[in-house]
């Protein structure tokens, strides 16, 4: 899916400002340049004036610090390094991370949104890229993820 429409159908789920976007993009790097002005060129419409692309390196920054705004922050542990290339598949971990998705959470949202799916196709997404048994996250896949999901945060109405 393209970053910007990622972007968008998270902070709808969430029901986000603008500036809640930067706040939680900082939560990542706190020196991470981005400003409101920013998330408002990447929430518009690709054939919209003023229309940014969002890039992996933003995406990336976001949903780390989605995963420490609703987690918190291991001071403990090293702070990893932001993930350089993001996929479907990267997206669908953050977001499971951040939210506590177990498999049967995982499952039920992707049967909430129409669209079940088996167990082995499940942990194939969630599988190092070189593991014989890794699948690609598509598009639609993932779309439908962000349905089920906005579906269980939001509420069906």
């Amino acid at each position: 899916m393209i970053n910007n429409d990622v972007l968008r159908s998270i902070r709808y789920m969430l029901d986000l400002s603008d500036n809640k976007v930067v706040e939680i993009t900082r939560l990542a790097d706190a020196d991470f340049p981005i400003e409101r002005a920013d998330v408002q060129a990447y929430l518009k419409k690709d054939d919209e004036d003023g229309f940014v692309a969002c890039s992996d390196r933003a995406l990336a920054h976001f949903l780390d610090g989605l995963v420490f705004h609703h987690r918190g922050r291991d001071e403990s542990l090293p702070q990893r390094p932001v993930e350089t290339r993001i996929t479907n598949n990267v997206v669908l971990k953050k977001l499971r991370v951040a939210f506590q998705l177990k498999d049967v959470d995982m499952h039920q949202i992707f049967a909430d949104a129409g669209f079940p799916i088996s167990k082995p196709e499940l942990s194939a997404l969630f599988r190092q890229p070189d593991h014989k048994n890794f699948r690609l996250c598509g598009d639609q896949l993932l779309r439908n993820f962000l349905k089920g999901l906005t579906l269980r945060l939001r509420g069906a109405g």
